[in-house]
């Protein structure tokens, strides 16, 4: 099939807040060598999209301008070099940008079959979620069977995720979340307890537990150090991302007498190479799960790709349980 020249996307029209993102007609991306172009079905709404919008998290150089890092749907075109993926292929991808239009381009590496049985919206909400926790939890934080894990905001995206992956793999689960309800889902999910951090006290829940040997944690601060006094020896503490910002006063002589450890990384920034690793390392290790149906991504609402300002509205909110797509095509 030959694409067509120009397409319906979302674009940023100045930073700021939801109602930046306006609808506009584009180019339609060619394949360079070792890429392929996506007509895309959904496309995820996440976390770096919104501080991208507010001009806080520039897209890479050669990167679409356009929001969007994860999308579903059926290869249109493939670069030279490409010999895994034909047009027609259902894919589910992680994107560099530009997965708020109805075609995108991303490395042939970088994408993975949707599940057997998997419907199109939930496919779109793999990839950043799950590139994610695989590299950070698992890579970085080194998560083994029996440890104890501590993930906050059990009930986003990449907390749905992680306690599913933790628990999958035979780790005992805590969390934390902003209310009764969401705690109820994420015992749903695998946790083994889950602690509402408006009137709980995580560091004091995490230590009668034995305190934690892995802690995932997106919220910075204050919870900084906190962490670290709810991490057990040798713990390790992987950091991705500040919701309430990246300093903290912190006493490094608890963390050098425990041994702990501080990581964290960010996605998007990697390198090509790094993110087809995780990708490989998905598709052995948890796309057959996900088949199964022993892992899922959890949903929590669809919007059309004309109301993206209203997703972000949505999950800016922080009342969101799992993962929020927009649907692009037929």
């Amino acid at each position: 099939m030959s694409l067509p020249e120009t397409m319906t996307a979302i674009e940023i029209s100045a930073p700021g807040g939801p109602e930046v993102l306006q609808i506009a007609t584009v180019p339609v991306p060619a394949p360079g060598a070792g890429e392929i172009v996506i007509r895309i079905a959904y496309a995820g709404v996440n976390r770096p999209d919104a501080l991208q919008r507010a001009g806080a998290y520039n897209p890479p150089p050669d990167a679409s301008p356009l929001p969007g890092l994860e999308a579903a749907g059926h290869v249109a075109a493939v670069g030279a070099g490409v010999s895994r993926w034909q047009v027609g292929d259902a894919v589910t991808a992680l994107l560099p940008g530009g997965g708020y239009a109805e075609y995108a381009v991303t490395f042939a590496d970088h994408a993975l079959p949707v599940p057997d049985g998997m419907p199109m919206d939930q496919a779109a909400a793999l990839c950043e979620t799950f590139f994610t926790v695989w590299s950070n939890v698992f890579r970085r934080g080194g998560l083994q069977a029996g440890e104890r894990f501590l993930v906050h905001g059990g009930s986003s995206g990449i907390g749905t995720t992680a306690i599913q992956l933790a628990a999958l793999r035979g780790a005992r689960v805590f969390t934390t979340a902003g209310s009764d309800e969401k705690c109820r889902a994420c015992l749903a999910l695998g946790a083994e307890a889950a602690w509402n951090y408006r009137n709980v006290d995580f560091v004091e829940k995490m230590r009668a537990e034995g305190s934690a040997n892995v802690i995932l944690d997106m919220v910075g601060g204050d919870y900084i150090p906190r962490n670290l006094k709810a991490l057990a020896e040798d713990g390790r503490l992987v950091q991705i991302a500040f919701l309430q910002g990246p300093k903290a006063e912190v006493n490094f002589a608890p963390m050098m007498m425990k041994r702990q450890t501080i990581t964290g990384s960010t996605l998007r920034p990697q390198s090509v190479a790094a993110k087809a690793a995780i990708a490989r390392d998905l598709e052995r290790e948890v796309w057959p799960h996900l088949a199964s149906g022993q892992v899922a991504p959890v949903m929590d609402s669809t919007f059309p790709l004309a109301e993206a300002s209203k997703a972000h509205a949505r999950m800016e909110s922080s009342e969101h349980i799992g993962k929020i797509v927009l649907k692009v095509g037929g």
